[in-house]
């Protein structure tokens, strides 16, 4: 049977909840070099979170020097494929064994509600770390063709010290994401965690040595991106920058890589997904889609669909099915509360950033149908309503920003021209969906639209086995699937000749 939680159970948890807030490094805890912390407000409440180390270009010398001396010595790299498997396994199921404690963790640092936390975060955390660790003995080599007097081998290695900088919206999944296919090719690995949400990749990186992962093949160092990610991605003896994060820093990413040693950048960044609906679509299966896909995690999700491109025959009646779905299934509650759906938002500055583009949305001429505004003020969190404007246009701020938040911008159309025109007139390429009754038009506008994933009659469903990552702005370089191995590898060529 499954545990009743509750409010209460939820509220002892956290009480009893001792938050490890030092680096990882070479397979233990370590304060930062000048023994500077730093503390964050909890999203859900705006109290004082717990203490973190402060890390800067010191504290990420120690952990590449680590990192470093685990390839090198191949501790790691070397053992055989099945002893590897089984650590990773092992990692996997501890995750899971932990998850309570995980899930609080997460929660505390970004205010998800606990039970997404706790269902979602931390079993696709697991999963994806069981995912790469089950590939780890199914990897071959390749023989090239040749004649009959030479036998060249083409061998998938490992690219050494790989530096990882995840986002605060999804640490724990992300990091699996990045964490799982990086160690099971052989790398070494540095993570740089958002500086909002760190908790959760310093447990992580403990359970991976209560696993058997040797010292210094995860290390990782907690900071802001200007003293700690930085360092990390200007290294001379890192070999490759995975990031998941804004365009923006993306950019600054690709930067730091050729001012450095031109090491290997792979970027997921941010997305503007459109999701087309046609007046021949089911509406009430295309109203839960747009709330879910757009409103869920408050909208702190980089594919999230918050451009809803709709036929205007039917736009007025889908609005009303997607505030009604919103108001009866999307809960927005305290996220001790295990009833809730959505929490709050990352922190201040970014609430202060989703109301200042809704303010300007409206400026511009949007018209709120619901929702978009401050809620819960008496928690001391960070909480914004899911809400949705109409009356817009492709040009308008709400419909060009990566808001990041729990907003919708509607966008009428009338013509399947149209529709494309505007699904595809983004600086982004993350998502995208098209809902139809028309098999052909769905699959002649799935392929047209310029995205690295696109769903039909349905949004955001996926699993390990499918590739993620974007075209244009949204970045280069796939998470998830066997093709994420790639990435974290080169090839190598061995020629034997025979006389």
């Amino acid at each position: 049977m499954s545990k009743a939680y509750t409010r209460d159970y939820w509220e002892d948890v956290l009480t009893a909840l001792e938050p490890e807030g030092r680096h990882f490094i070479d397979g233990e805890h370590r304060a930062a070099a000048t023994g500077e912390t730093f503390t964050r407000p909890r999203p859900m409440d705006g109290k004082p979170g717990p203490t973190v180390s402060r890390g800067r270009a010191a504290d990420i010398d120690a952990a590449v020097k680590s990192a470093r001396t685990a390839f090198e010595s191949g501790v790691w790299r070397k053992k055989e494929p099945l002893e590897k498997k089984k650590i990773m396994l092992k990692w996997a199921d501890l995750i899971r064994a932990h998850g309570e404690e995980l899930a609080m963790l997460e929660t505390l640092d970004v205010g998800k509600p606990i039970m997404a936390s706790l269902n979602v975060d931390v079993r696709l955390c697991a999963d994806g770390i069981q995912f790469y660790g089950e590939m780890i003995d199914k990897l071959y080599d390749e023989i090239a063709p040749t004649g009959p007097n030479a036998r060249a081998l083409v061998r998938k290695v490992p690219l050494g010290v790989v530096g990882v900088i995840t986002p605060w919206n999804y640490p724990m999944i992300i990091d699996a994401w990045k964490l799982g296919p990086a160690i099971a090719a052989g790398n070494s690995v540095v993570l740089k965690p958002a500086e909002q949400s760190s908790l959760t990749a310093i447990r992580l990186a403990s359970l991976a040595v209560e696993a058997g992962l040797p010292a210094g093949v995860f290390n990782v160092v907690t900071g802001y991106g200007e003293e700690t990610g930085k360092p990390l991605a200007l290294h001379m003896d890192v070999d490759m920058i995975a990031f998941t994060g804004s365009t923006e820093v993306g950019k600054l990413i690709m930067g730091y890589a050729a001012q450095s040693n031109v090491k290997r950048v792979a970027l997921e960044l941010g997305g503007k997904s459109p999701l087309v609906v046609f007046e021949d679509a089911d509406l009430d299966a295309a109203a839960s889609a747009v709330a879910w896909g757009c409103f869920y995690n408050s909208g702190e999700t980089c594919h999230a669909s918050t451009r809803l491109i709709v036929q205007r025959s039917v736009r007025d009646v889908l609005i009303a099915k997607i505030e009604a779905v919103t108001k009866s299934d999307i809960a927005l509650k305290h996220p001790l509360d295990p009833a809730a759906q959505i929490g709050a938002l990352i922190e201040e500055a970014h609430l202060q950033k989703v109301l200042s583009l809704i303010a300007v949305g409206e400026k511009e001429g949007a018209r709120r149908a619901f929702g978009a505004e401050r809620v819960m003020t008496e928690t001391g969190g960070y909480y914004v309503s899911p809400g949705v404007f109409v009356d817009m246009t492709n040009d308008m701020s709400l419909a060009r920003q990566e808001i990041f938040g729990p907003v919708l911008a509607a966008i009428a159309f009338d013509t399947e021209e149209e529709a494309l025109r505007i699904a595809n007139d983004t600086i982004y390429g993350l998502a995208g969906a098209v809902f139809t009754g028309d098999m052909d038009r769905a699959h002649r506008f799935s392929e047209a639209i310029h995205a690295g994933t696109v769903w039909i009659n349905t949004y955001d469903m996926s699993n390990f086995a499918t590739p993620f990552g974007g075209f244009k702005q949204s970045g280069f370089g796939r998470d998830r699937s066997v093709h994420a191995i790639d990435k974290y590898c080169d090839y190598k060529t061995i020629w034997q000749q025979f006389g």
